[in-house]
């Protein structure tokens, strides 16, 4: 065995592609995180989340067990009904990660004789979960509705159409008013992991679903905490049957440790936040500074209007050399390799938040040699 693990592992190095952990790096400009509304660093939040803990001083360090034994808490269902109000739905189950979500929601809701359609960029969460399940499985190519329209032709059983709102790798939308369109047309169920649109989309950051006022022709929406709520767990949103049906079937959810009152208390606050407009206006001002300065690169900056700005470098190798030169400027960079991506889709990945500056984004776009005004 350990022959077989160590030859994976050369093979890994051999396509330069080896992964590797790094230790954060103080100091750098943040344009990495997920943190799109720099609720992760905010010192208002530690005070209001330490406010709530003080609140409720009974509640323990841990959860002790899953919700289904002794992990429930009051706190976590209203919880859960003031997400479910926000995202205008009936109800919600918070699973503690994206990764759980969507596993424990794909695996358990469509059966043998059912067919699963996923766009061929979703997360590898949604894939797994999907995988996991006994339906049919099928992709369409990216955000291709004739692509998706044929395999809709050829589906049987429930039908479920997977997407996501916004795309982790290349920061681009989907087209959710045409997919409900084309969803309803063939009486499928669209789900939608509205993971990087929460914060960001919409009057309030509730997402591009009901950005576009499409949330109840949506069957079920997967909210993720650990972007722009800068904390961490998630929620499936949808019926009250579909919460019933996911606390009885989602492995995911049924045999694990539940999230602590600290996790719960994280969300909360992030939820209170993500109301007021200061940091999400300065996120899209800088998200409209990054499109205008880098729009004469058109071959190798993707289209994206979300916080993900992608630049293609092909190649593992000159992607990493890159995102190595860029950190050395004093840039925290990273350098998205295959085959996370295709080969030859290699690329920088550029997160923009609330808290860069003006100058630190003229400064990248400098370094990455794009002229601007």
């Amino acid at each position: 065995m350990e022959n077989f693990l160590q030859e994976k592992l050369t093979e890994r190095q051999r396509e330069n592609s080896l992964r590797e952990l790094h230790q954060y790096q103080e100091g750098l400009a943040d344009f990495f995180s997920n943190d799109y509304l720099s609720f992760a660093q905010s010192i208002c939040h530690k005070q209001k989340i330490q406010q709530l803990l003080d609140a409720h001083p009974n509640y323990k360090n841990g959860a002790t067990g899953s919700r289904l034994i002794s992990g429930n808490t009051k706190f976590a269902e209203e919880l859960e009904q003031k997400i479910a109000d926000f995202h205008q739905a009936e109800a919600v189950l918070i699973f503690n990660s994206g990764y759980d979500a969507n596993v424990g929601l794909l695996s358990s809701i469509a059966q043998r004789g059912d067919t699963i359609i996923c766009d061929e960029l979703i997360h590898a969460s949604l894939i797994d979960g999907a995988r996991l399940s006994l339906a049919n499985r099928y992709t369409f190519a990216h955000n291709d509705l004739r692509a998706l329209e044929e395999k809709l032709k050829q589906s049987k059983g429930n039908i479920f159409v997977v997407t996501e709102s916004v795309f982790s790798m290349d920061g681009d939308c989907a087209p959710l008013l045409e997919l409900s369109e084309l969803t309803e047309k063939y009486k499928a169920n669209l789900i939608v992991d509205e993971a990087h649109a929460l914060g960001v989309f919409g009057k309030y950051g509730e997402g591009l679903t009901q950005h576009l006022n499409l949330q109840h022709k949506v069957f079920a929406r997967i909210y993720t905490f650990g972007k722009a709520l800068g904390c961490h767990g998630a929620a499936v949103v949808g019926s009250t049957l579909l919460r019933q049906y996911l606390i009885n079937f989602a492995r995911s959810f049924i045999y694990t440790t539940a999230l602590p009152y600290h996790a719960l208390a994280c969300i909360a606050v992030g939820y209170e936040e993500i109301t007021k407009t200061s940091e999400r206006a300065l996120l899209l001002e800088n998200i409209r500074l990054f499109t205008r300065l880098t729009s004469r690169k058109e071959n190798t900056v993707m289209p994206s209007a979300s916080a993900i700005q992608s630049i293609l470098v092909p190649g593992n190798e000159a992607c990493k050399k890159l995102a190595t030169q860029l950190q050395k400027s004093g840039f925290n960079v990273k350098a998205i390799l295959s085959p996370t991506v295709a080969k030859g889709k290699e690329r920088l990945r550029i997160c923009l938040h609330a808290h860069n500056t003006k100058a630190e984004i003229y400064e990248l776009t400098s370094q990455l040699n794009i002229n601007h005004d």
